[in-house]
């Protein structure tokens, strides 16, 4: 009891599988630049984007998210869509990243254009995002593990 299932926690961050391993700094850390580009594959196997943004959460010290573009041409016309970290798999092998929804529901996410950014830092808002990719808020995580934990949180009695 008390350890932890990787492929159950969905408040990590992404997985990576794959032989990869190069000379250099990757595939466990890497400069967020080199992901810029990477293509995705959504979990049904179709080309849904290219990485475009990864947005750090400055405060907490994380990554709160991916932005992937779909579709458009050099970046014009195209859809954004904010993917939690956690909900991406980066594969070495294929230098693509895997993400966990099909495609078809990542066309029914309206996503948001690249001049009309949504409030990214809104509770609400991330909540709902987290929640459409099946996944808890990383914000969340510390909550809940000292409120279920009887070991940190102070008996009620």
């Amino acid at each position: 009891m008390g350890s932890i299932n990787p492929q159950g926690d969905t408040r990590r961050g992404a997985e990576i599988v794959g032989g990869g391993m190069g000379e250099g700094p990757g595939p466990d850390i890497m400069a967020a630049a080199t992901l810029d580009g990477n293509k995705v594959m959504s979990s049904d196997g179709e080309h849904v984007g290219k990485i475009s943004d990864i947005m750090l959460d400055v405060r907490n010290g994380r990554i709160a998210y991916a932005v992937l573009s779909e579709g458009g041409f050099l970046g014009m016309g195209s859809t954004l869509h904010a993917i939690p970290w956690s909900a991406l798999t980066l594969d070495t092998d294929e230098k693509c990243f895997i993400v966990d929804i099909t495609a078809q529901r990542l066309k029914d996410d309206p996503g948001f254009d690249k001049d009309h950014w949504p409030t990214m830092a809104d509770a609400k808002w991330g909540e709902s995002t987290y929640s459409y990719y099946n996944r808890q808020p990383y914000w969340s995580a510390t909550h809940d593990v000292v409120e279920s934990d009887p070991a940190i949180r102070p008996s009620e009695h």
